[in-house]
């Protein structure tokens, strides 16, 4: 092992390619989806419990802020994150390989999923 190699380990400097970028979202939408189905249980369970708990899950969603904020980061991390999962089964099956249809691929990825998550927030609010 060559010691001398030069070593970067400033994470501010490290400019990624657009398909790192797209791949590392999609992780990061994966960690949201998990914390965000603890909100969507909760909510889920409440709905379930009676009536009141039903209307108490539509109230919360209706007139919280913060409630509609989760959900909508829920939502955006779920539709991002089956946008890069399908491009990412593309990929699995030796399309968008090389750097310049990666590269195109991870911007229909971006824009696609910026379309959804602007959707879905209309959809929410």
């Amino acid at each position: 092992m060559n010691k001398k190699r030069p070593v970067n380990l400033d994470i501010q400097t490290i400019k990624l390619p657009l398909p790192g970028v797209t791949s590392i979202l999609h992780r990061i939408s994966g960690v949201a989806l998990f914390f965000g189905a603890i909100f969507a249980l909760y909510l889920l369970s409440l709905s379930l419990d009676s009536q009141s708990g039903f209307d108490a899950a539509a109230d919360l969603l209706r007139d919280s802020f913060l409630a509609k904020l989760i959900a909508w980061g829920f939502v955006s991390a779920l539709l991002y994150h089956l946008v890069a999962g399908i491009k990412h089964l593309i990929m699995d099956l030796g399309y968008f390989e090389e750097l310049e249809s990666g590269t195109l691929a991870a911007k229909v990825t971006l824009i696609l999923g910026g379309v959804l998550v602007l959707l879905a927030g209309v959809w929410i609010w």
